[in-house]
């Protein structure tokens, strides 16, 4: 017999799933493009009917037409989910939302509550419970946000739900949230018992019914006749509790003992080092892990591949040729220095109003020179956030990459030569949908070797001259986003203003 599992991912802009079997051989793929919804400066949403449950309905009803044509002897047997996170969606009490989900760090509305709750608190208390001080990232002053601007909305919310716990209560009935998930609710979950922070969370979210306590690698029910009729899916298929993307993510390239640390090439860039004990630090995320007994510090910066986006709608051209273009530039872009935070920056800065910044620029720089200074500008602030994590008491015992950026080779050069780590490329670099197809399969006992389902298949190892010459221009780094904070808050605040006036 052939055992199968199904793992979907909902990410910012598109929702990607696997069916893979208990060998961990990938069998189908299926992926859906989405939007993000921007009512308002500084507020990112998604409609939880409209794209998470609509792609994963999509996902779903084709990898299980897919299932069903593996064989005589395949069978399905788990599903299992994520998603972006941490994100608040306000429920009632059926789980019908109740507006659309606010999302992570990106949407940055709560600021004035952030500033509120960490005077009532204070951040050293924060950081002591929580292992995190409060940012755009936090759960908690969004709900506070709630409450104060949509007090409608508020009284009417009984369940909190994440884009996980969200699918998973509309196939199953379960009101459950992982141990990962619940540590992003600052200031609602004490990381030191592992348990919902009760005084926190009655001053934070009075009214409000807590999820039960889970972790991702559990089940935690099976998929009803109704949600069967819905999606595809088979009525009884076991389901596990799923987590947030970016863990999922770290599981499939496995990241899951202490010192493993996933670097995540994407729209944005996103670090996850797994660690024994919490190691809080006011620059970084301190989290539950996804597996019992993990902790992990967390880490991600606004802008990523989104620049690289940016720069190609900018001057033209396809990826392939600015990557070919970029590659015959030598190491320092001759003399061009990039700073990335062209949406703000997350850690270990939480500057929201810091702004993008190329210095250096002459007449005789063209597009290639543009387009490395940004790949080095990415990896600048990995190695920013890497010295953070070493600065908490964290170590990089290896470093793993994931993700599309991982694709072409020079990037992921760039950032070895860079940091001075070297970095493992897996065999499938798909990402959090394979990730979950792992926590399906372990959860339900099909494979307990899911360790050996991705290979390394390649490892890029740093070179010592670049690095050298990097470690120049990484100190000039730091000193430019220092001293020109104060006019990228003055233009920042001009953009806002002109934003309003429009």
């Amino acid at each position: 017999m052939t055992r199968l599992v199904i793992g979907i991912d909902i990410g910012t802009s598109s929702s990607k799933g696997v069916l893979v079997d208990e060998h961990g051989v990938i069998r189908a793929r299926a992926g859906r493009p989405h939007g993000v919804s921007m009512p308002r400066p500084g507020w990112v949403e998604h409609d939880a009917e409209a794209v998470w449950w609509a792609d994963f309905v999509d996902l779903a009803g084709e990898l299980s037409a897919a299932a069903d044509t593996a064989g005589p002897d395949a069978t399905l047997s788990g599903l299992a989910v994520s998603g972006i996170g941490p994100t608040l969606l306000p429920a009632d009490e059926s789980g019908a939302p109740l507006r659309p989900a606010i999302l992570y760090g990106v949407d940055t509305r709560a600021t004035e509550q952030i500033d509120a709750i960490t005077a009532e608190i204070g951040e050293q208390a924060l950081l002591e419970r929580g292992g995190s001080v409060l940012t755009s990232q936090a759960v908690g002053p969004k709900i506070r946000w709630l409450a104060e601007h949509e007090p409608e909305a508020y009284r009417r919310t009984d369940k909190l739900l994440m884009c996980s716990s969200y699918l998973v209560h509309r196939l199953t009935g379960r009101y459950v949230l992982d141990h990962h998930s619940a540590s992003q609710t600052d200031p609602l979950y004490d990381l030191g018992a592992r348990a919902w922070a009760e005084d926190l969370a009655g001053r934070i979210a009075p009214g409000i019914t807590l999820p039960e306590l889970v972790w991702p690698t559990e089940v935690v029910g099976e998929v009803t006749p109704r949600a069967a009729e819905e999606t595809g899916l088979p009525a009884g298929l076991p389901v596990t509790a799923g987590t947030i993307d970016a863990w999922a993510e770290a599981t499939s390239v496995g990241v899951r003992t202490p010192g493993d640390t996933m670097v995540m090439y994407g729209t944005t860039m996103f670090l996850v080092q797994v660690l024994t004990d919490p190691r809080p630090h006011r620059g970084l995320w301190g989290t539950s892990g996804a597996f019992p007994g993990t902790y992990t510090l967390a880490a991600g910066m606004a802008t990523s591949g989104a620049v690289t986006d940016w720069l190609r709608g900018l001057v033209g051209g396809d990826f392939t040729a600015l990557v070919d273009e970029a590659a015959a530039v030598p190491a320092g872009s001759r003399g061009l220095l990039l700073l990335p935070y062209f949406a703000g920056e997350r850690t270990p800065l939480f500057d929201p109003d810091a702004r993008g910044i190329v210095a250096g620029l002459t007449l005789e720089h063209t597009r290639a020179e543009l387009y490395r200074a940004a790949l080095e500008g990415i990896a600048f602030g990995v190695r920013h956030n890497l010295e953070a994590m070493t600065d908490a008491g964290g170590s990089v015992a290896r470093l793993r990459a994931v993700g599309g950026g991982t694709r072409g080779g020079l990037w992921t050069r760039i950032v070895s030569d860079v940091t001075g780590a070297p970095q493992e490329i897996a065999r499938e670099t798909v990402g959090a949908c394979y990730g979950d197809a792992m926590l399906a399969a372990a959860a339900t006992g099909i494979s307990d070797d899911t360790d050996t389902w991705n290979p390394v298949v390649a490892t890029v190892r740093p070179d010592p001259r670049r690095h050298d010459l990097y470690d120049e221009y990484y100190q000039a780094y730091r000193q430019l986003y220092e001293s020109t904070r104060g006019i990228a808050h003055f233009l920042a605040r001009q953009q806002r203003a002109a934003a309003q006036q429009t």
